[in-house]
């Protein structure tokens, strides 16, 4: 018996020594609590999606997972911090728009969505619900680019900074209708919504969530959606695109999770499994159609192909309309 042990022991540790460090890892992940860092202030929609998925996938992995709010930058603070993040699985990022455009828009930027990151899973979209405060002479999205082709000023558009989808929804109307509007970035669409209501800002391209419920009281005044098609939370308000006559304009803000790129495959895979069934979750579907998103999972490299898609897409919106990076 002493003899078999031995001869155990030693098998054992052979095996051990021949298997990667980084193989040992993966085979218990996750053993020790799982964070999700949102790249802005709590309250907006990228921080509800983050948390409506961190709830569940807490209750699949067996650990806690926190949702870290690290607003700033438009969203790069938290990017570049979670790209220098440990490639373990264990620091994730919830991304929208900003995640691909802002390399075109600031030089500091030294990390690349495509590069520097590897996709988890996609969410859906969020159409943008162009509003205005009811001080505004507009009542149509027509009427809206008509006032401000006459105004002596440019009208103001409220954003959650540079890069997120309310400011490219405001850049490509300004270039598609030929018209000047002023963006005024904030943290996060909480901070912008505050000073739309109170009329110190004249409209913002604000996520359907967020506009809805101050839409339905008649403290904002909603002209259009856009998104290339109507959007099923608001059937009757028309696009952008048909509203302004506009046919080539189509903005969403669209959700998704990626972690640093060399994060090792088993570990991806695992966690893209995971928010993919979480995706399918009749209760997790109910609450974002509440906050009215069209639901649009995407595989790993279905999210990843997305990105780079997007990425590419803005950086020649951005370079036609004289944009330099600051």
């Amino acid at each position: 018996m002493k003899t078999t042990n031995t001869y155990l022991t030693i098998a054992l540790t052979a095996v051990a020594l021949s298997t990667p460090l980084g193989a040992l890892a993966q085979s218990d992940f996750p053993n020790r609590p799982v964070r999700i860092v949102v790249p802005f202030s709590a309250g907006g929609i990228v921080d509800t999606v983050a948390r409506t998925v961190g709830d569940k996938l807490s209750t699949r992995l067996g650990q806690p997972v926190i949702v870290e709010n690290k607003p700033g930058a438009g969203g790069a603070i938290a990017t570049d911090m979670v790209a220098k993040s440990a490639p373990d699985g264990y620091t994730l990022l919830a991304v929208s728009p900003s995640h691909a455009v802002l390399p075109s828009l600031q030089k500091s930027v030294t990390w690349n969505p495509v590069r520097d990151f590897k996709a988890i899973a996609g969410v859906g979209i969020v159409p943008n619900i162009v509003v205005v405060n009811p001080g505004v002479q507009a009542k149509t999205m027509a009427e809206f680019v008509a006032l401000a082709k006459s105004n002596a000023q440019p009208l103001t558009y409220g954003t959650a900074g540079m890069g997120t989808s309310n400011h490219l929804s405001g850049e490509l109307l300004a270039q598609e209708a030929g018209i000047k509007l002023t963006q005024v970035p904030y943290k996060g669409q909480p901070d912008a919504l505050t000073d739309v209501l109170a009329g110190r800002v004249d409209m913002m391209p604000l996520t359907a969530a967020l506009a809805l419920p101050h839409i339905k009281t008649g403290k904002l005044r909603a002209l259009a959606v856009t998104t290339g098609k109507r959007a099923t939370a608001v059937p009757d308000l028309p696009t952008v695109a048909e509203a302004a006559k506009l046919p080539d304009y189509e903005v969403g803000t669209w959700f998704g999770f990626v972690a640093p790129a060399a994060t090792p495959d088993p570990v991806l895979r695992k966690l893209s499994a995971d928010v993919l069934e979480i995706l399918a979750m009749r209760d997790v579907q109910d609450k974002f159609k509440g906050l009215g998103m069209e639901l649009a999972p995407q595989t790993a490299p279905e999210f990843d192909a997305f990105v780079a898609k997007e990425a590419t897409k803005w950086a020649r919106v951005i370079k036609q309309a004289g944009i330099e990076p600051n």
